[in-house]
Formats: C-alpha cells, sequence, structure tokens
C-alpha cells in the first residue's frame, strides 16, 4: 500500500511510535487543551510516526473519559493544516454509530488535504449511553459495523458506487472525493465485535490492547495473540499490528516498570519504557501509541525526552512523502 501515512508508520519487524491525543486529561476545563496543537506541530517536526485522535460523541460521566474533546474528524482537519509529515489516525472512528456515507465523506476529506496522511483506527462502540442517543440498538452494533465497512470500502473505491446494502443504496451517484492513493486504510479495534477471522480478513491492520506491561508476560501473551491473527490472514501477507499505553515517564531513567490504576497507566523511567518497546517489537508489534494525559510532568519534556532518548530505537519510516496540492 503506497499511502504516505501508513507507509509512515508500518513495515514488518519494524516497530514506530506515536502519540495520543489528549496530553492532558479534561476534568471540566477546556483550558487543559491550550497549546496541544503548538505540542502537535512539535511532535511532527521532531519525526514521530503519527498522532491518535479519539472519538468519543457523548460524554459519559460515569464512564469518565471524554476523549480529547473536540470531534476527531475537524480536529484533524486542523491538525493536518498544522503538520507536514506525520500520519493522522484515529483510534476510533465509531463504524456503528454514524451512517459511512458521512464517515467516508470526512475522512477522505481528511486524506485529501492532508496528501494520504490518514490512518482510520475504527470500532463498533462501547459506551452505552450513546446508542440511545444515535436511536441504535447497541446489540446490533456488531452487525452495523460490519455492514459499514463494506459500505464505506465500496464507496470510496475508484469507479462509480453501486451499493445495496441495510444501511442504504446508491445507484447513479457518485461518491466525491476520491482517497488521495486510492485507498483509505482501515484499523480494527480489539474484536469490534467480530471474529479474528473476520477481522483477518477484513482490516489493513489490527489494534488490540497490550496486556501486562509491567512484566514481560504481557509481550509474550501478546505474540501468541498476534502470531494466532497473522496465521488467519488470506493472503498470508504483511498487516500491521499496533498497541497503546498510558505512561507517566519519570525523569528518573531507570525507574523500573510500575503498573498504576490497576494496570491502567504505566509508570516507569525511559530505560523500562525502551525495554517495552522493544518486547513489543520482539512481539510482532508494529506501531505503539503513548499517551500522557495522566503523568505528572509537562508535556513538553515528556516530548522532549521521548524525542531524544527513545524514538532513535524505533525511528519513523521512510516512505512516499504526502501528496503536494494547492487547495
Amino acid at each position: 500500500m503506497g499511502h504516505p501515512g501508513y507507509v509512515r508508520m508500518f513495515a514488518p519487524n519494524r516497530l514506530t511510535m506515536g502519540i495520543f491525543l489528549p496530553l492532558r486529561f479534561y476534568r471540566g476545563d477546556m483550558s487543559v487543551l491550550e497549546g496541544q496543537g503548538d505540542l502537535v506541530t512539535a511532535i511532527d517536526h521532531r519525526g514521530f510516526a503519527a498522532v491518535w485522535v479519539r472519538d468519543v460523541p457523548l460524554f459519559d460521566p460515569g464512564f469518565g473519559d471524554a476523549g480529547q474533546v473536540f470531534d476527531p474528524f475537524t480536529y484533524l482537519a486542523w491538525l493536518a493544516a498544522k503538520t507536514r509529515r506525520i500520519a493522522l489516525a484515529t483510534g476510533s472512528a465509531i463504524f456503528s454509530l454514524r451512517h459511512p456515507i458521512d464517515l467516508a465523506k470526512a475522512a477522505v476529506t481528511i486524506d485529501r488535504v492532508s496528501g494520504g496522511r490518514l490512518v482510520l483506527g475504527i470500532a463498533s462502540g462501547d459506551r452505552p449511553v450513546e446508542f440511545p442517543a444515535y436511536g441504535i440498538a447497541m446489540e446490533h452494533r456488531a452487525q452495523r459495523f460490519a455492514e459499514a465497512v463494506t459500505f464505506f470500502r465500496r464507496l470510496v473505491a475508484p469507479g462509480r458506487p453501486q451499493i445495496t446494502s441495510p444501511l442504504g443504496q446508491v445507484s447513479g451517484a457518485d461518491f466525491l472525493p476520491k482517497p488521495a492513493t486510492g485507498r483509505i486504510p482501515l484499523i480494527v479495534t480489539g474484536s469490534s465485535r467480530q471474529s479474528l477471522e473476520w477481522v483477518a480478513a477484513h482490516a489493513d491492520g489490527w489494534l488490540s490492547y497490550p496486556g501486562a506491561s509491567h512484566d514481560p508476560s504481557g509481550p509474550r501473551e501478546l505474540a501468541t495473540k498476534i502470531a494466532a491473527w497473522r496465521a488467519l490472514i488470506p493472503d498470508g501477507g504483511f498487516r500491521p499490528h499496533m498497541t497503546n499505553e498510558w505512561i507517566d515517564l519519570v525523569d528518573n531513567p531507570s525507574y523500573p516498570r510500575t503498573p498504576l490504576r490497576g494496570g491502567f497507566v504505566l509508570k516507569t523511567g525511559r530505560k523500562g519504557l525502551i525495554g517495552l518497546l522493544g518486547e513489543w517489537q520482539a512481539a510482532g508489534v508494529n506501531h505503539a501509541a503513548l499517551g500522557m494525559q495522566f503523568a505528572a510532568r509537562p508535556p513538553a519534556e515528556i516530548i522532549q525526552e521521548l524525542a531524544e532518548e527513545v524514538l532513535p530505537h524505533f525511528p519513523t519510516l521512510a516512505g512516499p512523502a504526502p501528496r503536494t496540492n494547492a487547495w
């Protein structure tokens, strides 16, 4: 796949690094996001492979996580204008909640204005409050997700689409624009209520959670899962695997890998993080998305240390430059 964002992030036996937004946890005050755009510009300049945004349509206080607050597609369009090479990734767009025409229109627009940098992580959704708000039964999310993926793919493919689906019919109309490189990569998150065989057959990559990251047992278990998934890929070709972790990177480089918040956050120094990333790479992981919203140190400090001390061990891949257009 000659997609600039995809090739920047993924290659066999290699691991690259991305940064998950928001850089600070939302606690009821939008000022926590001030300056984040400039830090994303710095992340791009320093050579990270990707920046990730989340899709949280409604904030459920009981769930306790508002994502990056902004709509992911609108926000990525703004970040596209502030960056030049970094891949722009969603982690993950909720395909079971929105119509695939609207998803495709937003996604392909960002892909075109960014020169082919959008990598679309997708999911079936896990927040019960959102489904009745959309008038959708949560128990139907698995079927809607699979139908939306098929509809989306047919819509953005070259040529005039002919689609008959429970989600709608398209005939006698075209979809514009088309992707910059002919395809939008779709990265399935978790199972998205599908079988592992379905993910192997339909996804351009798989994003799954890492399990324990404070000792080598977690990466070993992850390696088994990745191998089982790759064994099911129909053509036996390369498909990338991604995982993510929320880190509290402390200034003591030798601080041991220590789980916090029941294992939801990893507190560590850079040596521990380098060790973890190496274990993930050996397990078959091709991209690690690191979040710092729960970290104690300022984001700018963590970004600088990651760029100077960790990124050289896991460099971003060379690939086709983003398409340039004078929009």
